[in-house]
Parts: C-alpha cells; structure tokens; sequence
C-alpha cells in the first residue's frame, strides 16, 4: 500500500500559527527529530500518519487541550500555491472548487473531498484525511479553519460557513468552539462537512481571466504527473522494508515483486530524480535513526534488522549519513517520540 502524504505547505501553516501563539516549537520540532529548516525544505511531503504524533507533541508542549482549534484561529491564508491561483482565475468561487477537486493531491494524498447542494446550502464533504485521522480533534478543528480562512481570502472575505460538522467528539466547550468557529457545530457527525450559502458558489472571481486559468490548470497537472512519478518509491521502499532481512535486497529482486523490468524499474526512478541505491540507502538511514532512538535494540541487531552484512559495514555508513557513529547518535536522540524517522 502506498504511503499517503501531506504537501509540506500544511506543515508550514501550522508553524507560522504556533509562532504567532508563541508556543516553544524547538521544544515540539526536538521530540519530532525535525527542525525549522526541515519545515522549509523544497517539495516537502510529511507522511499523513504523522499527524497523530505531531498533534500530540503539540497538545504537550503547549499544555492547551483545545490548541488544534486556537492555532486554527492563528493560521496564515494558504497564498503562493497553484490550487490558489486556480480558484483566482476561475470565473466564480464554484468553478474553482471544481477545479480544485481535479488537483487535491496537491495539498495530500489523503484528500478525496467532494461538494453538493442540499436546500439553501452547499455542503463540502471534507473527506481530506485517513480514516484514523478524520477522528483526530486538533487536526479537524484545525484544518477546516484553514479551510474557512483559504475561501475568505479568495473570496474577498464574502465567505462564510453556515454549519460545519465532525466525526470526532467533544465533552466540553461546546460554545467556546461554535464561538471560534463562527457558526453552528455538530460533533460526532457521520461526516466531516462544511456547509455554506449556496449563493457563494456563483460568487464572481475579480481576478478572473481565461489564458492564466489555463496555464494554471496545466501547472497542476504537471504537479500532479510529477507526484505519480514518485509514486514508484514508496512502492520500492515497501518492498526493501520486506525483504532486508533475507539479504536480498537488489533492484533485480524488487523490480521482480514489482512485476516490471530492472530495467524499467531504473528509469522509472530516474524519472522520480533519484536511483535504487539512494532509496535503499535512504531507507535503511531513516530506519536505522529510528532504531537507535525509540528502541533498546542491540546494535548487532540493528545491524541486522538494516540489512548490513556486518557492524563495520554499518558503522561507516552510519558516520557517513549523520556525521555521528550509531552510539553517539542514540545517546542525543534517545526518548524523541516515534515520529523522528516519520517524518
């Protein structure tokens, strides 16, 4: 199965939101093994399961149990992305959502959202996240204010929710959220739903011009063709993760379990800017880092559990990657939360 990820921007939106509430994110970035500088890295993808360790390091180190709903109030409007400039160019607030739903991998690949008409109100299905996530309470509460916020700024701030609905529960401040939220709330709803005037749907884009939205829309594709081709290294680091410990971890092994050609196997990788030896490599780094600093594991046995024929071997591609030698690396990265090599 591949794995679903989160474009980095998320990430990015959230960070702004915990400065602005002066939350100590080198704290929250310590236990995740990340830092600022990871935040901003090019084409940045987080793993969308994730969101379950980064919420709770969050709801911790904040010592607030509402924080995905107060950072929501904090976050930046989603500007600078190509899913933007498709609903600036559209000619009204409703083509560009269904625009929109055509490129939703752009923000996660976990995004499978859908809108429909029901009376005098739109209602968008916010189905943007796993199973075990559409239940999480900061991620939703967050996310759809982000939401809120995004169609305010496209809108002109004309936008606003009329109900919003969560599958999650909540034994208290039930006020305090439709307060926040700035409109009815229901919890432990079948759906994540946003519902809005339906009249926002033919609501005009000033920016609206034909040439730009079809350059934007080709951008997008393109965006999306490029994140297909990188489909292809989950897929061979699912298989490493399967055959490490028999020792037979070759492009020829993994391009048979995937039932193509070494060959083509090579270029498809090449296609996605990197090589079988960089995945594998790759691979056995973020294992090894994750070993070594969530488990009481034997050096030896990670040795083994890595794929290495022998410690040597180890120890020097270790100190290659990190610049420390496995014993030093667990000794300053020992109790960070299980999410370092997530991310």
């Amino acid at each position: 199965m591949q794995e679903l990820r989160d474009a980095g921007v998320m990430l990015r939106l959230i960070y702004e939101a915990m400065k602005r509430k002066g939350i100590d994110t080198d704290a929250i970035f310590s236990r995740l093994g990340v830092d600022e500088k990871y935040v901003y890295t090019e084409q940045l993808r987080t793993p969308h399961s994730a969101q379950v360790y980064f919420w709770q390091a969050v709801e911790d180190v904040s010592g607030d149990p509402d924080i995905g709903l107060h950072l929501g109030q904090l976050l930046p409007a989603y500007k600078g992305q190509v899913l933007e400039y498709l609903f600036l160019s559209s000619p009204t607030f409703g083509e560009g959502l269904r625009r929109a739903q055509n490129y939703q991998r752009l923000l996660s690949d976990a995004a499978n959202t859908d809108f429909f008409i029901e009376g005098d109100n739109a209602c968008m299905v916010l189905d943007a996240a796993s199973e075990e996530i559409s239940r999480l309470r900061h991620f939703n509460e967050c996310f759809v204010q982000g939401l809120v916020i995004f169609f305010q700024s496209i809108t002109d701030g004309e936008f606003k929710p009329s109900r919003i609905e969560f599958e999650h529960q909540r034994d208290h401040g039930l006020e305090h959220a439709e307060e926040v939220l700035g409109c009815k709330v229901v919890f432990g709803a079948d759906e994540n739903r946003l519902y809005f005037p339906v009249e926002m749907l033919s609501h005009a884009s000033p920016h609206a011009e034909p040439e730009l939205l079809d350059l934007h829309e080709r951008f997008a594709s393109e965006q999306v063709a490029r994140l297909e081709k990188k489909d292809i290294v989950g897929q061979v680091e699912r298989i490493v993760a399967e055959l490490l410990d028999s020792g037979e971890v070759t492009l020829d092994a993994v391009a048979e379990r995937l039932g193509i050609k070494p060959r083509t196997l090579r270029t498809r990788l090449t296609e996605a800017e990197t090589s079988f030896n960089q995945v594998l490599a790759d691979f056995r780094y973020r294992l090894a880092r994750q070993l070594l600093a969530t488990t009481d594991e034997s050096i030896d046995e990670i040795v083994y559990l890595t794929g290495f024929s022998e410690p040597s071997t180890f120890y020097r591609a270790f100190k290659r990657w990190s610049g420390m030698t496995p014993i030093e690396y667990r000794k300053t990265a020992q109790g960070k939360d299980a999410m370092i090599d997530a991310m």
